[in-house]
């Protein structure tokens, strides 16, 4: 049984013991008013002071979690820099603050009930991810990596009424759900659906004389591949365009030195070959599971 944050907040002169014991009253006072929490007869963990004795409990004011969202670079050399680590009460306060189209909280939420929704953008992600498109004014963009065509369906949205979107996609039944979707938003126009290998689909595009036509692309597909990929990209888009790639970060295995699956492997030689690029510039943003912005020189 879980207890609210104030039963939890109790007095450190008192232990808690991990086996269900007895029913006990307990009445508590929050010390910063004269609102009192009641409760009887409440099935719970034994709870008692040094000398063995159940009493009433005064609890202490809950605690702000304002302390949990700093953290402190631990190099000197940062001048102990203050940077926000993403608590989930933090997250929450930044996704009711994320200004979400109607077409693609549906998008999302029927998402969740489809196997593999993790692979889904965050909808603070997504809004960057259009708010860029925005800034450079692309026209003509690509996304690797479309699973049911949120983060697509985000760049659509605000793409012009010429706009061009090419989204590489190998799985069937997912780009069923995106294109469902695109034709629901009415940007179907603007979508280029290329159900294949997205290998394949972009050295086709190369060949037909597509290089440095891209202004914007996105890259989240399969991790072991994604240098080839990137290659590729780089090879479609502009001087002056943008590759965004998901997932640099990798749930945060990519600090870890003790995980060494292929996969965070890949990510972190991807990571460290894109930072010695000098054909793009760079910026790895913490948001989502880690963006890194390229721009083409």
């Amino acid at each position: 049984m879980m207890f609210p944050l104030f039963y939890r907040s109790i007095h450190p002169m008192l232990t808690l013991h991990s086996r269900v014991s007895r029913k006990f009253s307990l009445q508590a006072a929050v010390s910063s008013g004269p609102q009192e929490f009641r409760c009887s007869s409440i099935t719970s963990t034994r709870i008692r002071n040094l000398n063995g004795a159940v009493r009433a409990l005064k609890l202490e004011k809950p605690r702000s979690f304002y302390g949990d969202s700093v953290i402190v670079a631990d190099d000197d050399k940062y001048g102990n820099k203050q940077v926000i680590s993403v608590t989930p009460q933090l997250y929450k306060y930044i996704l009711a603050n994320v200004r979400e189209p109607e077409i693609l909280r549906d998008l999302r939420e029927e998402t969740t009930t489809m196997r593999g929704s993790q692979m889904q953008v965050s909808p603070d992600q997504a809004q960057l991810l259009a708010m860029l498109v925005q800034l450079i004014g692309a026209k003509r963009c690509i996304e690797v990596g479309v699973y049911t065509g949120y983060s697509s369906l985000a760049i659509a949205l605000v793409l012009p009424e010429s706009g061009y979107l090419v989204a590489c996609e190998r799985d069937e039944k997912s780009l069923e759900v995106a294109k469902r979707y695109y034709k629901r938003a009415g940007v179907s126009h603007k979508v280029d659906v290329k159900h294949a290998l997205a290998a394949d689909s972009l050295k086709s595009m190369i060949l037909n004389g597509e290089a440095c036509s891209y202004d914007f692309a996105f890259l989240d597909a399969e991790k072991r591949k994604y240098h080839e990929y990137f290659e590729l990209l780089l090879q479609l888009v502009r001087v002056g365009g943008m590759i965004v790639v998901d997932n640099v970060l990798w749930h945060g295995k990519v600090a870890d030195p003790l995980v060494n699956d292929p996969k965070t492997i890949s990510i972190r030689n991807f990571n460290k070959n894109i930072m010695e690029d000098n054909r793009i510039n760079i910026s790895m943003v913490p948001i989502g599971d880690g963006i890194t912005i390229c721009r083409k020189l």
